[in-house]
Order: C-alpha cells, then structure tokens, then sequence
C-alpha cells in the first residue's frame, strides 16, 4: 500500500534533481584531489562517480587513469596510487615507495591533495550562492509586514500562540525575516517569543523540548503568515471553475461557520474531505452559495491572492555581480553556521538522531516536485558546503582525518606507521558504513510507518 500511495511522477522529478546536484558536487570534489594529484606528479588510477563494488556502469582508460561510473549513487572516489583509502588496496603497501606515489611525497603536498576536495565544495558552494542572488535577487517577508498576523497549527498552539497573533520579536530580538524564524527557535535555544495579542503584548514560553519536535515532527511552518480567503486565479477545469468560483471571489463561510481567513477556510475543508458541504462567497456586493463534495486531498483548484504573494509588503533585493559575491559569501557563512549548529544539537542530544538522520531518500526528498532551477541550485551550493564541512572532519576514511594524519606528521616530523593508518582507515570505513546503514534503516522504517 505504501509503494501504491507513492506519487511517482513527483518522484521522479525529485531524484532527477538529487542525482544531477549530487554528480555535479561529487565530480567537483574529486577532481579537487585529482588536479593537486597530477600536479604534484602523483598517479592516479581511478576517477568514478558513483561507486562501483563488482562491476561499472561505465568505464574507459584514458592514460593512466580509468575514468568510470559506479552503480551505488552514494558518492564517488579517486584512487591515487601510494595511498590508503576507501579501496583498501594494500598490496602496492608491501612493495618500496615509488616516486609516482601518494606516500612518497612531501607532507605538505599531501595536505594539499587531502584538502583539495573540501576546498572545491567550498568555493562551489559561495560561487553559487552569490550567481543565485546575481540572477534572482533575494525576495523576503519582513516579519512586522504580517497584517493579520500569523496562522497557527497544533504544535503552535500547544505552547500559547493563537492565530492573528504578531510576532515582535525572539527573546527581545527583532527577526527581520519571518522565513528564518524556525531556526532561531531551533538552533539558537531561544527561551521566548514577543507577540502582540490584540494590542497587548505577551510572552509565550519556548518548551525546552520545542525544537526537537519541530525537527521530529518536520513542522518548520508551525506559525505561517495568516491572510484573508480572496481568490486570486483558478485552475480551469477545475472543481472550484465548474463551481463558479472566480478572481475576486471573497470566501466568507463552510457550511456556515465563518472563514474570513484562509488557513481556517482550508482546515474546513481538509476536516469534510469526501462530504458534501455548502461554500459561501462574496462578488462584489452579492452574496452567493455552491455547494460540492470536498476531494479526498481537500484542494478545490484555485490560489489564494495572498498565498500568490500579491497581498504583502515583500522586500525584493537586487545584486549587481560585484555586490553577488560579498552577498554570496555572506549566505554561506550563515548556511554553515546553520548546519554545524545542527550537528552540535544532535550531539548534545538535544536533538534525538534517530528523528532527524536520513539517508539519500531523505535527502532527495527535499528537492522540489516540480523542476525548479532556482530550488535546484540553492540546493546544490547547500550540500556542497554541508560535503565540505561533513569531509573535513577529523574521522579516519575522511578527508579530515588523513589531513589530521599528515598535520601530525608535519609538527612532530614522525610520520604515523602505514600499519596504523590502515586499521586507522578500517575503523572509519566501519564507522561510515554503520552510519549510512542506519540512516538507510530509518528512511526504510519511516516509508512503511
């Protein structure tokens, strides 16, 4: 039944997204160990995407190297001749060092080709962000622009909010942009919000294990901007077109209980899905009423004016390309802060891993269902920093961990025995491989609950 439910047109577009944002960060990795390799006259034997264990997708020798396409779209590799990786090839070990080998080069050289994978993701990452805000710009909801204050869900509530109410500010902190208000909350261990209530001003208390849930239950639209119900334009063909509903139409009640704003309106409708119910509406001074039987996925077929956006006061900014890349650099340090405090919640245990890990189907999942390419993009530089800031840490069978090898090496000048870098590298590759199969598991499990 689960596999039935699954829109996989929606599907499809999501992992065409995944795959493409993931080859280019992956080749662009590797060919930051590639490029510093042949430069320092190493050999490099392989370059794949994808991994490859029993057989290739593809693969053709070009020189020394053979260049491939794995089938596990997990990542990629190069395997630099001398060198102790993923591949645990440990015959060439037992032979003298070549002068073509990884291990007979300066450390320094070696740093340099370790590094080189984390530096590209890096600089990809900052690179795409300032090119996406040099062509799209940035657009935002400044938060004391919401004229009728905010919708609320379940978990809002739970904690004090009540729709219409104004948010002022995080713990006396004015948050300019209602967008990034869930992340205050959830890394930033905020204790209470400001809101006016009908002209008063109120605290609400932050539960300590608030930001858990909104992680646990995916609820970062716990508070969304509240706007009127006015029809904007409808779908043609659509239930709500063969009803009558057009541009204009103001949606006043649901069986006659009052829907002056849209997130009530909608919560009706998602509450009769499958009954019949009466819709009441205004056109210009005229009073009218439909009725139909509400779909099973409680959409009628139009958009809201304000949902269109036309209903608020945006803010729209425009880079020209020498403003793009302090911008761009700007966004990328807020995106690695935002995730490295991520990380810091789970390890602290604020945060339980087993409701906030995923594995490639989680993290495809988040790609847009409609082909997108601003979406696509700002995804790419996302995870390309998030592959930076993943390599870079010091865990035998990462980048970091062979850097942290070799800086060890540079400062005591004793350089770690290939014995121990072995086992070192044996012991990571289980601690990753233990790591994928459990976020793995957890998708599995959250598929079929």
């Amino acid at each position: 039944m689960t596999l039935l439910a699954i829109n996989w047109a929606d599907t499809g577009v999501k992992a065409a997204q995944f795959i493409l944002s993931f080859s280019i960060i992956v080749v662009l990795h590797e060919l930051g160990h590639f490029f510093p390799a042949k430069w320092f006259k190493c050999r490099v034997e392989k370059f794949y995407l994808f991994f490859n264990p029993w057989f290739s997708l593809f693969k053709k020798k070009i020189g020394e190297t053979e260049w491939g396409l794995g089938w596990i779209p997990f990542g990629g590799y190069v395997k630099i001749s001398g060198m102790i990786d993923e591949s645990m090839d440990k015959e060439q070990l037992n032979l003298p060092p070549q002068p073509y080998e990884f291990r007979s080069k300066p450390a320094w050289q070696r740093l340099i080709i370790m590094v080189g994978g984390v530096t590209v993701n890096l600089l990809l990452g900052f690179f795409l962000y300032a090119m996406i805000l040099w062509h799209w710009g940035d657009e935002y909801l400044p938060t004391n622009k919401l004229t009728y204050g905010v919708a609320t869900d379940s978990l809002a509530r739970s904690i004090g909010f009540k729709d219409g109410d104004k948010i002022l500010s995080i713990d006396g902190k004015y948050i300019e942009k209602f967008r990034t208000i869930p992340f205050e909350v959830i890394l930033k261990d905020a204790q209470s919000f400001q809101v006016d209530r009908n002209g008063e001003k109120m605290d609400i208390k932050i539960p300590k294990d608030f930001a858990r849930n909104l992680l646990k239950y995916k609820d970062l639209d716990f508070i969304s901007p509240r706007f009127p119900s006015q029809v904007d334009s409808v779908v043609r063909d659509s239930l709500a077109w063969r009803k009558g509903l057009r541009q204009g139409d103001k949606l006043v009640a649901i069986n006659d209980t009052a829907t002056p704003y849209f997130n009530q309106f909608k919560s009706l409708l998602l509450k009769n899905k499958g009954k019949e119910v009466s819709i009441t509406y205004l056109r210009g001074a005229d009073t009218n009423k439909t009725r139909l039987v509400v779909p099973v996925n409680g959409v009628l077929g139009f958009y809201d004016l304000y949902e269109m956006k036309d209903g608020f006061e945006t803010v729209k900014l425009k880079y020209n390309i020498f403003q793009a890349f302090p911008a761009g650099l700007t966004r990328s340090k807020e995106k690695l802060e935002s995730y490295w405090l991520q990380l810091k919640l789970i390890f602290s245990g604020k945060v339980k891993a087993s409701e906030s890990v995923g594995s490639v189907f989680s993290i495809a999942n988040l790609y847009s269902a409609q082909w997108d390419w601003e979406a696509l993009w700002n995804m790419t530089a996302f995870f390309s920093l998030v592959l930076a800031l993943m390599n870079i840490l010091p865990i035998p069978a990462l980048d970091g961990g062979h850097a942290l090898f070799t800086l060890y090496e540079m400062i005591t000048g004793r350089k770690p025995s290939d014995k121990f870098i072995e086992y070192a590298q044996m012991a990571g590759m289980i601690l990753l491989l233990g790591v994928m199969a459990y976020a793995l598991g957890l998708d599995i499990f959250r598929m079929f609950k």
